[in-house]
Formats: C-alpha cells, sequence, structure tokens
C-alpha cells in the first residue's frame, strides 16, 4: 500500500519510540480529532501541536496523550518530559496530517511546525 503525502513542504517525518502499537493508535486518533475539530472551526488558519495540547490544553492525564508524558518521565527526563512529550506529539501530528486525505500546507514558525488547510480533498 503506497501513502500519497497530502502536505505541500517539508515532509520528512521521525518515528516516536517507547510506546505501543496501541497507544500509538490512540494519540494518532486523538489528534486526528483535534485536527478535524480545528478545521470544521477556524478553517484555513494556521495552527500547531500547541494549540491543541498547549495552554488550557496542558492537563493530559486521561487522555491518549499522556503515554508520551509517562514515556519520558520512566526514562528519567524529570522536569524536561513535558518537552519532549511535547515534541513527540509534533511528530505524531505531522503523521497525522501527512496520512490524512485533505491537503495541508506547512511552515516553520516560532521554533515550531504550523499547518494549514488548503481545502483540496483527496478523492479515492
Amino acid at each position: 500500500m503506497s501513502i500519497k503525502i497530502m502536505l505541500e513542504g517539508d515532509s520528512y517525518i521521525r518515528e516516536v519510540y517507547g510506546i505501543s502499537d496501541e497507544e500509538r493508535e490512540k494519540i494518532m486518533a486523538f489528534l486526528q480529532g483535534a485536527v478535524y475539530c480545528w478545521c470544521k472551526n477556524n478553517e484555513s488558519e494556521w495552527f500547531s501541536a500547541r494549540d491543541f495540547l498547549g495552554g488550557s490544553n496542558f492537563y493530559w492525564e486521561g487522555t491518549p496523550m499522556y503515554a508520551l508524558y509517562q514515556k519520558h518521565e520512566e526514562l528519567g527526563k524529570g522536569d524536561d518530559s513535558i518537552k519532549a512529550a511535547g515534541i513527540d506529539a509534533g511528530w505524531l501530528l505531522k503523521k497525522v496530517i501527512i496520512e490524512d486525505k485533505r491537503t495541508f500546507i506547512t511552515k516553520k514558525e516560532d521554533l515550531i511546525r504550523k499547518y494549514s488547510w488548503t481545502d483540496d480533498i483527496e478523492e479515492e
């Protein structure tokens, strides 16, 4: 099965290790839901993982995202666990966007990766 890349711009992704396949699937489904919600309510506005997972959404306990934080805590990263989990979340978000049937554009701004939906939908 080949995957058509639906991201215009930087499409390099880094694999996230240290979580189970089941945890990865749940995290990616959670992030895909966030992307769909964002696109429905904000159309072509730029977004990043911070919009879904930072600020008032920083409390991950009880969500699939918590597995990323736990992974880094178990590795002994202490206070850096939150930042490391956020980086992992960013890579998983990028993978979700690449695998989405819609087309997104991307840019690097303020040291983070941002995305915007371009309204194009790949028909199967």
